[in-house]
């Protein structure tokens, strides 16, 4: 399923396999946490169109990868992202180089995606942020989203996340201004976390990346991202609906019986279900099954 046609169905990432030959990303694992760090330190992490397409293979192995509990996405240098790239050949720069994927985004992946904001994140580098589940920011990062003064509008989902996040006020005030503002002010409206030292925020996000992996049932886990994300705009009554059947579902398989186990003999529970094959079937708005 395309994402423009649901924006929040996951995709089918079966066929994916681990990006090779990176040139725009870095991409490390550890104990279940993926650590994809955007790597034009040079251009301060723009994001040109090859970025891109590594983003997009490298987000779909994530997701369809069981070794990977978590996601934790960061800059190089000192931006997580200065946003697209700007050229003579427009937004996103000259045409990819290496072969495509399909764009998926960081809430379509069956996995947390933290943010490590340890840097300047602006325009399409901040929306890749506000499309993370969680987002931890430097004290001193330089945040915009300038669009207007470029000509163009958010994109990325960028005005529906920063009104969830912030309230219509303050996305109206920060997007028709297209103005800066910072990390400790991104905090106090919701748009992020945690404020933290520069050299604090990735490991902070790997800290937290960890403790999902560690803690929490990876079927569970990706369930309730998909929950959380279709609840903003949600009906309470259908969404109430949805949540009743999709735990009802997850009572009958192995994990809820381990979780439970493991809680009354004071263990680490030992998870065996997968998000790539043993999500339950999603309910749709019809009370039927979807993918």
């Amino acid at each position: 399923m395309r994402y423009e046609e649901s924006t929040f169905a996951w995709t089918d990432t079966s066929a994916a396999q681990r990006p090779e030959r990176l040139t725009r990303l870095r991409l490390a694992t550890d104990d279940g946490v993926a650590t994809v760090t955007l790597h034009r330190p040079e251009r301060l992490n723009a994001i040109d169109r090859t970025m891109n397409h590594e983003l997009s293979a490298v987000l779909r192995w994530c997701d369809t990868a069981d070794e990977v509990g978590a996601v934790v996405l960061t800059g190089a240098g000192r931006a997580f992202s200065a946003g697209s790239e700007m050229t003579g050949d427009g937004f996103g720069g000259a045409a990819p180089e290496g072969p495509g994927a399909e764009w998926i985004a960081p809430h379509q992946v069956r996995k947390p995606v933290v943010a490590a904001i340890q840097g300047a994140a602006v325009g399409a580098g901040l929306t890749l942020a506000m499309q993370c589940d969680v987002r931890f920011v430097a004290d001193d990062a330089v945040l915009a989203l300038p669009f207007v003064r470029l000509g163009v509008t958010a994109e990325w989902m960028g005005h529906w996340n920063l009104v969830r996040h912030v309230g219509l006020g303050r996305a109206q005030e920060l997007l028709l201004t297209g103005r800066r503002f910072t990390g400790p002010e991104a905090v106090e409206w919701g748009l992020a976390i945690a404020a933290l030292p520069a050299d604090h925020v990735l490991s902070r996000a790997q800290a937290l990346a960890r403790d999902i992996v560690e803690h929490a049932a990876p079927v569970a886990v990706a369930a309730t991202k998909r929950l959380l994300w279709e609840a903003v705009d949600a009906d309470p009554f259908e969404h109430g609906r949805k949540e009743r059947l999709v735990m009802e579902a997850l009572l009958d398989r192995p994990d809820a019986r381990e979780g439970v186990e493991a809680f009354l003999q004071k263990r680490r529970p030992a998870w065996t279900g997968r998000p790539s094959t043993d999500l339950p079937p999603w309910p749709n708005e019809h009370g039927e099954d979807s993918a």
